[in-house]
């Protein structure tokens, strides 16, 4: 039987519960009833499908990421989309930051099978967000703030069992700099 698999980081619950009145004002004003559907996150490696007896192998990869990295904040602040008129998307930006493109290289050292292109952003509306619904959406967020920054400290794997679960965690190992 095949599941699907991904690996993310997921902010701290208070931050997951901030982010969710957003999706909550999405499903009632732009009829975007999927921007319930997962918890907020930022996407290292995006979902895949493999046969459950090989998850065995996923969780090897999983392990041998470099995680030697010190825990590192990301700051999140304000909006962005993605103004695709087939699937727009409506998200939350972290700032540039150079130890989350570090992790995500790390990540993709042992997690290669898929193009993509590294875009980190948390997840507010998508899915079934129709693109007229996106456009008025779009003109109360591009100007909305919200800003808010948490610690990254590790990194799941995730597995679908009808929600995503959190399969295993490899923890940010490195010594903080304190300065």
């Amino acid at each position: 039987m095949e599941k699907m698999y991904f690996i993310a980081i997921y902010p701290p619950q208070e931050v997951i519960g901030e982010v969710k009145i957003f999706k909550e004002d999405l499903v009632l004003n732009y009829d975007n009833s999927k921007a319930l559907k997962n918890d907020a996150h930022i996407t290292l490696f995006p979902p895949f499908s493999r046969e459950l007896e090989l998850e065995s192998d996923i969780h090897v990869a999983f392990q041998k990421i470099d995680t030697n990295l010190s825990p590192f904040e990301i700051i999140l602040n304000g909006f962005g989309s993605f103004p695709n008129p087939k699937n727009p998307v409506l998200f939350i930006q972290p700032e540039p930051n150079e130890n989350l493109n570090l992790l995500h290289q790390n990540v993709k050292q042992y997690f290669n099978f898929k193009k993509y292109s590294f875009n980190p952003h948390i997840t507010v509306g998508y899915r079934n967000l129709s693109y007229d619904n996106y456009l008025k959406a779009w003109e109360v967020y591009k100007e909305k703030e919200y800003k808010t920054k948490f610690t990254v400290d590790k990194i799941l794997l995730l597995r679908h069992d009808q929600n995503w679960t959190p399969i295993a965690e490899k923890k940010l190992t490195g010594i903080i700099n304190e300065q």
